[in-house]
């Protein structure tokens, strides 16, 4: 669906919005693997972009700067730019959710999702600062 605004099929698993429009929007679930301790990603911040979550089954925690918040489905968060944040499923179950983040963001998402086996804490770092992102722990 990335690159395709006109179509219309379920999101689940999938993306939708142009690499030059203004804004992403995917949805994504974690089955009750992470934590607070193991977050599904670690404390980080987009210097120039916002980013939002809304939460479709299950709950988030999201941590905002020095703050931990829970996200109930139903629910909410909208993180600003410059704002450290992380997140992790609050539930031992299935959390679905939806995230509204610029291209940029998903670009940097997709990199550091590719497979690289050697790849070390500075080459993380590295991708984040790339994408206009700070790697924060």
């Amino acid at each position: 669906m990335d690159g395709d605004p006109l179509t219309a099929i379920p999101l689940a698993g999938q993306t939708a919005g142009a690499a030059d429009g203004d804004f992403v929007i995917a949805e994504w679930k974690d089955a009750g693997e992470t934590g607070p301790e193991r977050p599904i990603a670690p404390l980080h911040r987009h210097r120039s972009a916002d980013e939002a979550f809304y939460v479709l089954e299950g709950a988030l925690g999201i941590r905002l700067g020095d703050e931990a918040v829970e996200c109930p489905a139903g629910g909410c968060v909208v993180v600003r730019a410059g704002t450290p944040h992380a997140y992790w499923n609050a539930t031992p179950g299935l959390t679905r959710y939806l995230i509204v983040m610029t291209p940029q963001i998903r670009q940097m998402i997709r990199e550091l999702h590719a497979p690289a086996p050697d790849r070390t804490f500075a080459d993380v770092a590295a991708i984040f600062a790339k994408y206009d992102s700070e790697l924060l722990v």
